[in-house]
């Protein structure tokens, strides 16, 4: 199974590529969601079993984005933290929030058994520790918070992952389990119950025909009634590009010479913080360890991040070697909310999903119930909590006011550095970089071999500036996060067009 990197995550080491047959024929369906992710497959067999007819559309494989990278935390609790939520939104807004969180995970669990999914589900205890006394007072404000959503949380005398910490909380009943296997078998339902899932099918644009969403493809138009971009981002140029700031989360699968793996979950509270968990891929035991966090395209060398990691995951563990590493994109909302629902800007019935920080397991789910209510029923419980055209000023212009300035930063400010950098010729093996050659602004990597890889360097979505991501091996838009491999081609939304080829031209 492929994903949006060059680095292969642990899950990808067991789950390969879906083997459905392919087809062109792209008959109308009730229903067309965008993105075979944990939101797009659990959305498209939630309306598949209401009788609502689907077609879910992938322009790659499975599992090809952030679910196939993440680490599978299933939390009761979020990046926001619950007093966060209700110093912004209000106590009743906090509590129906873990709700959703709850009923996420009678989900997933209705979902491993109606199916018969094995996916290493397991139900383990959450751990949060402070590390100093600043860390500390955050994680009383969290005590705080959980008490008066009713989330149960207290206090323990030791750390499972024996980092020495000042203060340590327990919060049962959260869970884990492997993506990929999970999404594998909810995709077949989907298709069993009548559901068609197109791979290798871009959606390239959307438009309002009558009372008619039409979709157009790299395999042909589809016409429905509703949309759903399960994207991450949605695609395009839309309202949600400036409500939203992509990040990159750094992880690592490691052996230990202790052979000791807690059966838990594990969060410090660093800013970004680290987070922590173990899983058995047959029959080998891995501590799966992530943090390191950035704005997408703002590190001019990401193999530092891994290194920082792996320097700090030292300190605390005795690492016998590095199974695997990854990186994934996730996307951090203004105002610490995701926003699912009706795409402002967009035809009626479009609907996305996105700004779910680091906890996509948990609100890919929740929007997949949220937006196939809506779509069958009309209503959700979730629908004004996630509303996409909701304004909270107070909880969200500082960070939009933040995130346009480097949007700002980038699409001018970028432009004018690139005149510094020196020439072409001036390039390793293995390297890229953004270069100014005959007045022109050119993305440049040459592989191991030796041979160049020349790119326009204006991002096709607003024509940012991308930035050479080393480890991953792609151009990144410090600007929104869309993503292009060496030759250009699309990994991430929210561009849709490739970068332009100029060594197909030469």
């Amino acid at each position: 199974m492929e994903r949006d990197g060059q680095l292969e995550s642990i899950w990808q080491s067991e789950i390969k590529h879906y083997g459905q047959a392919q087809t062109d024929v792209t008959p109308n369906k009730e229903v067309v969601i965008v993105g075979a992710g944990i939101t797009g497959i659990t959305c498209a067999l939630m309306l598949q079993k209401k009788g609502i007819n689907s077609i879910l559309v992938e322009a790659n494989n499975m599992g090809f984005g952030t679910s196939g990278g993440t680490t599978a935390h299933l939390n009761t609790f979020f990046d926001t933290p619950y007093f966060q939520v209700i110093k912004d939104f209000g106590l009743e807004s906090a509590k129906l929030l873990a709700n959703g969180a709850m009923e996420v995970h009678d989900i997933i669990k209705d979902n491993i058994n109606t199916y018969q999914i094995y996916c290493d589900y397991s139900t383990r205890p959450g751990y949060l520790f402070s590390l100093d006394e600043s860390q500390d007072e955050e994680l009383e404000q969290i005590l705080e918070g959980h008490r008066q959503v009713g989330l149960d949380t207290f206090e323990v005398d030791n750390n499972p992952f024996g980092i020495p910490s000042v203060r340590v909380v327990e919060i049962p009943n959260q869970a884990q389990f492997h993506p990929l296997k999970y999404l594998r078998i909810l995709l077949k339902e989907f298709i069993n119950l009548g559901g068609l899932f197109l791979e290798d099918c871009r959606v390239t644009s959307v438009d309002k025909e009558g009372d008619d969403i039409v979709a157009t493809t790299t395999k042909g138009n589809i016409i429905s009634k509703h949309l759903v971009y399960a994207t991450h981002i949605p695609p395009g140029r839309n309202i949600m590009h400036f409500r939203n700031a992509p990040y990159r989360s750094y992880v690592m699968a490691v052996k230990l010479r202790s052979g000791n793996y807690p059966e838990a979950l594990g969060y410090d509270m660093f800013e970004p913080y680290h987070y922590y968990r173990t899983h058995n891929i047959d029959g080998e035991d891995y501590l799966i360890a992530g943090g390191e966090d950035h704005k997408t395209g703002d590190v001019d060398n990401t193999t530092d991040s891994f290194e920082r990691l792996e320097s700090y995951l030292g300190m605390h563990f005795d690492i016998e070697s590095i199974a695997y590493r990854w990186s994934s994109q996730f996307y951090e909302p203004a105002d610490g909310l995701p926003y699912i629902g009706h795409l402002p800007g967009s035809p009626d019935n479009v609907y996305c999903a996105t700004g779910y920080s680091g906890n996509g397991m948990i609100f890919g789910t929740l929007a997949a119930k949220t937006i196939s209510d809506i779509i069958s029923t009309g209503s959700s419980d979730y629908q004004d909590l996630f509303s996409p055209s909701r304004v909270k000023p107070m909880a969200g212009l500082n960070n939009i006011i933040t995130e346009a300035g480097s949007v700002i930063k980038h699409m001018v400010v970028d432009k004018l550095a690139v005149s510094k950098i020196v020439s072409l010729a001036e390039l390793k093996n293995d390297q890229g970089k953004v270069v100014k050659y005959e007045g022109d602004t050119l993305a440049v990597y040459k592989d191991a071999g030796g041979v160049s890889h020349i790119l326009q360097s204006d991002c096709t979505h607003l024509y940012c500036t991308v930035n050479w991501n080393q480890a991953e091996k792609s151009w990144d838009c410090p600007c929104h996060g869309s993503r292009f491999d060496i030759n250009g081609d699309v990994l991430n939304a929210p561009a849709v067009k490739k970068l332009k080829n100029i060594s197909e031209l030469l």
